[in-house]
């Protein structure tokens, strides 16, 4: 059976909270991801996601500036976390539930990696069709 693990991203591109929307900007661009974690300011406390979409949306569509805008006041907070050791439905279910398309991957508080929808189709269904019946 296929893991989050197994189909993970695990070099995460994460960014402070207190970045502006244009510094996230070019880390995407600068990367080539579509979204990052956003890191949290205290290890009890949860990661947040900011994605294109909401840069999209919570600025561009707004008119404001992006170098005006912090992370933290348009990022998804909190964001729900996967576990590694669950399996591709769980995923699913969990993300579907929640409305989301990406999520951070973490074990015992430590961020492993970033799971998306399309991590699930891509990889998921290719690494699935390849296992032995």
């Amino acid at each position: 059976m296929l893991t989050i693990a197994d189909i993970m991203t695990a070099e995460v591109q994460v960014i402070d909270r207190l970045a502006t929307v244009a510094d996230a900007i070019v880390q995407m661009q600068t990367h080539g991801v579509r979204s990052l974690i956003v890191d949290r300011p205290a290890t009890d406390l949860p990661f947040g996601v900011l994605t294109e979409r909401d840069i999209v949306y919570k600025v561009f569509a707004r008119n404001l500036e992006p170098d005006r805008v912090r992370v933290q006041d348009i990022m998804r907070q909190p964001c729900i976390a996967l576990e590694p050791h669950i399996s591709l439905r769980e995923a699913a279910l969990a993300m579907s539930d929640a409305g989301i398309q990406r999520a951070p991957v973490m074990q015992s508080g430590e961020l492993l990696g970033i799971v998306s929808v399309t991590d699930l189709v891509m990889k998921g269904y290719v690494a699935s069709t390849l296992l032995p019946s």
